[in-house]
């Protein structure tokens, strides 16, 4: 066998402690991967813990009205409304299901309302009897945002494309985000909105 000069073993001592690096990281990388996937599926140790990253974890919505178990739900990331509508046994037989936008994101503290369908001549006698009902914020459209007080058709476009984009509203005060909403319409908001 020849050899080995100083300089070749130094490189090929370089060699190995380079390929020895990459294979511990390529082995720890593997080992996480697998702790992780441990703890989200609940295997694994009590000692292990993991982070969920991407979208988020669970939310935690209230699915109310006339729904067959009404009550609090944890649902995946991502989640749609006709997904906890469906987790709390799905629409009772007196629901309005038109009135409630299914395809809605959930948000984490959200209440979903599933209205109770009204009789035909009771429709007609709630909207004569007050305007001043509050207006469901998960389903107001644009002319009924334009019935507030201060809320004009530009703003009212707006709070449908801010609430669309959110994946649904869980409260009335998230709207200060909206351009063009200042104190005085949020208290007005406040008044005629339920979320």
């Amino acid at each position: 066998m020849p050899e080995l000069s100083r300089t070749q073993i130094v490189v090929y001592a370089a060699v190995a402690v380079a390929l020895l690096l990459v294979g511990a990281r390529a082995i720890r990388g593997e080992s996480t991967t697998d702790t992780s996937f441990a703890a989200a599926t609940g295997g694994g140790s009590s000692q292990s813990s993991f982070s969920i990253g991407g979208e988020g974890g669970d939310l935690v919505v209230d699915v109310t009205g006339e729904v067959r178990r009404p009550g609090v739900y944890r649902m995946p990331a991502g989640s749609r409304v006709d997904d906890a509508v469906t987790r709390a046994g799905g629409a009772a037989p007196g629901a309005e299901l038109e009135a409630v936008n299914l395809a809605a994101r959930l948000a984490d503290g959200q209440q979903v309302v599933v209205p109770a369908r009204t009789p035909a001549g009771a429709a007609a006698g709630a909207t004569a009897a007050g305007e001043e009902a509050p207006i469901s914020l998960g389903t107001a459209t644009v002319e009924q945002l334009e019935e507030i007080e201060g809320i004009g058709p530009v703003t009212a476009a707006d709070i449908v494309e801010f609430r669309d984009e959110h994946g649904g509203l869980s409260s009335v005060d998230q709207l200060d985000q909206v351009a063009g909403i200042g104190p005085a319409t949020m208290e007005s908001l406040r008044d005629r909105l339920q979320p």
